[in-house]
């Protein structure tokens, strides 16, 4: 199969890449910057070099590619600009799914978040609905991933993929990411607020396997959702940071979700069930 992967440079996009070619398939990998052609190449794929915010300009690489399926992995996280990462998921979303149809893709699979559900006292799964009444500056993310989510359900045969916080090598949890150097600053409060962690080789993994899977939203988190009061003091002492202040409460959006519909009806299984296991290795 031919798979043309938009975000190919990304955490994820990198490890995609020799996995979707260790399969046997033929990889475009789509990226904004001539530099990083080099390295698209020596992981597998054929490079392809388009503005995702640029209708023709991701128009003419669809054009030339000619994909069976659409790998979704754009963001925009590197200044952690709300803003930036919505226009992404709003106008590259939009760019994407518009040229895939007009060459007649067959499948999407698309990246999205595992925390845009609405308030609840549980692990959401995935019929729950997303919080659009969310208020600043939380509307800001939510607004990105329903424009997100309502364009790639345009393409009939679609997957969307609901990952948990992203943490493993290359992501804000590493030892010198962002979050790992605000959690050795103390700058993040433990809290009953429940957040639910994937590793980024676990979700790099269940996105491979998703080419097989039927059409809507799936949850890719590890087995279990916990407060902050419960996993960061054990994510501090994995990466050798000060314990973190405790704080009590929570934010009712601030629920986890559950990995049902992935671990029992697909058989997904994650290499790091929990990140009890996963932060040992961080």
């Amino acid at each position: 199969m031919k798979i043309f992967i938009a975000g190919a440079t990304g955490v994820l996009g990198r490890l995609l890449i020799p996995k979707l070619v260790q399969e046997g398939h033929e990889v475009v990998g789509m990226t904004h910057h001539k530099s990083n052609m080099k390295l698209i190449s020596d992981l597998g794929a054929v490079p392809a070099v388009a503005d995702a915010l640029n209708q023709s300009s991701v128009q003419t690489v669809l054009e030339l590619a000619r994909p069976d399926m659409v790998i979704h992995q754009l963001t925009s996280l590197g200044s952690y600009n709300l803003e930036d990462n919505a226009e992404i998921r709003m106008v590259g979303t939009r760019n994407l799914v518009e040229a895939s149809k007009s060459v007649n893709v067959k499948k999407m699979i698309a990246q999205s978040i595992s925390w845009a559900y609405e308030p609840g006292d549980k692990p959401a799964n995935e019929q729950v609905s997303l919080d659009i009444h969310a208020a600043l500056p939380r509307k800001t993310t939510i607004d990105g991933i329903v424009a997100l989510e309502e364009a790639v359900a345009e393409i009939p045969n679609h997957i969307i993929l609901r990952y948990g916080a992203f943490y493993g090598p290359a992501t804000w949890y590493e030892r010198n990411g962002r979050n790992a150097v605000k959690v050795m600053n103390k700058e993040i409060p433990a809290t009953d607020g429940i957040s639910s962690f994937i590793h980024i080789h676990d979700a790099a993994q269940a996105t491979v396997q998703a080419i097989h899977w039927p059409t809507g939203p799936v949850n890719i988190v590890d087995d279990e959702p916990a407060p902050g009061v419960v996993w960061l003091p054990l994510y501090a002492s994995a990466i050798g940071a000060p314990m973190p202040d405790l704080q009590e409460g929570r934010n009712a959006c601030e629920r986890g979700a559950s990995n049902r519909l992935a671990r029992e009806d697909y058989k997904w299984q994650p290499m790091f069930p929990s990140w009890r296991d996963g932060f040992k290795h961080i």
